[in-house]
């Protein structure tokens, strides 16, 4: 029926996944317009029960895999290519750090590079620490690095490093569920390896809802503060449908026309920024700080990465922590497929080191300037942003920025880069869902890909109609919980497939008797059964 269903809609997909994952959403917006407050007190008292019970899991989880990524790259295997033995990266070093940035965590540090550290600052989460002292603005800088640094990128890293390998290295199809091959065999080209798919495809989709709703809460308040536009739902949800727009004709671009364009003028706009308030802000204080906070980030990881709140009874780490890697997690399917798109040819060791090291020293430099110059602001009275931040984070940047030279030309500037960031993140899911949803050897329908451009634009407005940053907030907690337990699984299937690649073995000779597809890297991929090529649609 599904099979028919396609062919009448002229569709190029795997059937299962693409409607099974097209009609949850769709259900969960149908229920979540008329039952809204059912649904988002549904949401909250699941997101309390995980909060309770396998919040310790998040915390172990992410930290266990940035040892284990850190252990590979030192490890024997760090040699290994993503692809052939010669092949050589498609993207220099610059443009692959300005793609992978852009469509990671840009709109996200965006939101928070202000309000985070000054919330920190005013509310310190550790007993026996007074808020508004030296020692609180320590710990605010640390707790920030902590959930944007190394840990973030370790869980876009993984499934990223994972899907380059298998697809690269062994001609695999380019969706989460091949990582699972050497566990599922043939399986996973069956309802088992559209199950993966599916959770993926849902994950990406409400992640980056997630996302697009907080950027469209602070363009309101930006919009709001330069032009007396009213911060209100119908507001909102038009700033959505813009956006979604630009995206789709982004997204019907592709990968060097569209997103690879956006990410580098979007990158310089934002490094104007970071330069801007670095010279009119209190420049010495900010490097010596920035100097400061390295250390203290780099001290504290040890025990931080493993704190868990066992002995204080606090909402502070579900609020937090557990909501930053549940949020990055559900992003962690389309960023890790998109950064493995763009990092062909390169090394593990070369890979690891990039995507975890490079983007967090950006992230450190963007704490140290937006994050210390709010601290010196809200320390020096100039502003009470902490105030602002407890009613209103999405407009900590624009009264943070208030205080300085050009607060208007400044508070402009945010406003394009937040819509590019915007822009970039939708786009580039958009891509990755579509590769989720169709076969390697099927072409890239324009329609497809613009469908699934409008269907985050769709439930990020329900979203943020049925409770705004609450419900964005309980709904990504609960949902990244199913992708988590697969991250784990994936770092056991990479291992096992790196120990027979490395040793000569097939992995049908070392893992489990199941065959594997040994072919040349260069090779066209691997046809999946039940499909028989027709003529292509390309729009």
């Amino acid at each position: 029926m599904l099979e028919r269903l396609q062919h009448r809609l002229g569709l190029q997909t795997i059937p299962g996944v693409f409607f099974s994952s097209a009609a949850i959403a769709a259900l969960f917006v149908a229920l979540a317009i008329p039952f809204d407050q059912a649904v988002a007190s549904s949401f909250g008292q699941l997101t309390g029960w995980v909060a309770r019970n396998l919040g310790w899991f998040y915390i172990l989880a992410v930290s266990s895999l940035l040892i284990f990524l850190l252990g590979l790259a030192l490890s024997r295997y760090g040699s290994i290519r993503l692809g052939a033995d010669d092949s050589r990266p498609d993207y220099s070093n610059l443009t692959w750090f300005t793609m992978l940035f852009a469509a990671g965590i840009g709109t996200i540090l965006m939101f928070w590079g202000v309000a985070e550290p000054v919330s920190h600052f005013a509310n310190p989460p550790f007993d026996g620490v007074q808020g508004g002292t030296e020692q609180a603005a320590t710990d605010a800088m640390t707790i920030a690095l902590y959930h944007f640094g190394l840990h973030t990128w370790t869980i876009f890293a993984m499934p990223g490093l994972a899907i380059g390998y298998f697809s690269y290295r062994h001609s695999l199809p380019m969706r989460i569920s091949s990582l699972f091959y050497p566990i599922l065999g043939e399986r996973t080209f069956g309802p088992w390896g559209w199950a993966v798919d599916v959770i993926a495809v849902l994950g990406t989709l409400f992640g980056v809802a997630t996302s697009l709703g907080l950027g469209t809460l602070q363009l309101n308040s930006g919009l709001n503060y330069l032009f007396g536009v009213p911060s209100a739902g119908w507001v909102q949800v038009l700033l959505i449908t813009v956006i979604a727009s630009i995206a789709a004709t982004s997204v019907a671009l592709g990968l060097d026309k569209g997103v690879r364009r956006l990410s580098q003028v979007n990158i310089l706009l934002a490094i104007v920024l970071l330069l801007f308030v670095f010279a009119v802000g209190p420049t010495v204080f900010i490097a010596e700080g920035m100097v400061q906070s390295v250390g203290d980030y780099f001290d504290a990881l040890p025990w931080l990465a493993f704190w868990t709140e066992t002995f204080r009874e606090s909402d502070w780490q579900r609020n937090w922590t557990l909501f930053y890697w549940a949020w990055t997690i559900s992003w962690a399917p389309y960023v890790g497929i998109f950064i493995a798109r763009i990092s062909r040819g390169r090394t593990i060791r070369e890979f690891v080191a990039g995507v975890l090291f490079a983007p967090t020293a950006f992230t450190l430099v963007w704490f140290g300037i937006f994050g210390l110059s709010a601290i010196n602001v809200e320390m020096n009275g100039l502003v009470a942003l902490a105030d602002q931040v407890q009613r209103d984070p999405s407009v900590a940047i624009f009264a943070f920025l208030d205080v300085f030279p050009l607060a208007e030309a400044a508070s402009a500037l945010s406003v394009v880069i937040i819509v590019i960031f915007f822009t970039t993140s939708s786009d580039s899911a958009s891509l990755v869902i579509d590769m989720l949803t169709r076969r390697d050897d099927q072409p890239s329908l324009i329609r497809q890909r613009i469908f699934w451009a409008a269907a985050q634009g769709v439930i990020a407005a329900t979203l943020l109609l049925a409770g705004g940053l609450d419900a964005l907030q309980n709904v990504i907690t609960s949902l990244g919980l199913p992708f988590c337990i697969l991250l784990v699984f994936m770092a056991v299937s990479l291992y096992r497939a790196l120990h027979a690649d490395y040793r000569g073995y097939s992995v049908d000779e070392l893992v489990r008797g199941r065959a594997f597809p040994e072919v040349e890297a260069d090779s066209e991929p691997k046809q999946e059964k039940g499909y028989v090529p027709e003529a292509a649609d390309r729009d």
